[in-house]
């Protein structure tokens, strides 16, 4: 598995770039709290969302967002798969 993350700030934005190297990479399953609620944008390849009790597939070009306290998990769809959250602080 070969997930790597980078840290942003610019003015009243945060987030986090994830690049997933290949196929089945997997930000594991995780919840946020009202502070670090996000949108996720997919801007390369695609990704499976799982959250509890759903599941969903996001492709190149998709914006979603995340709310406060809702469990979901990233996984790779394709290999280069590239998702970037944004945090408004």
């Amino acid at each position: 598995m070969s997930l790597r993350s980078k840290q942003f700030e610019v003015e009243n934005i945060k987030g986090v770039i994830y690049d997933f190297e290949n196929v089945g990479d997997i930000l594991p399953n995780h919840v946020h709290d009202d502070s670090t609620a996000h949108v996720t944008i997919v801007a390369r390849g695609s990704i499976k969302v799982t959250g509890d009790g759903w599941q969903q597939t996001w492709e190149a070009g998709r914006v979603a967002e995340i709310k406060s306290f809702q469990s979901h998990e990233f996984e790779a769809l394709e290999n280069n798969t590239r998702v970037v959250n944004i945090i408004k602080i």
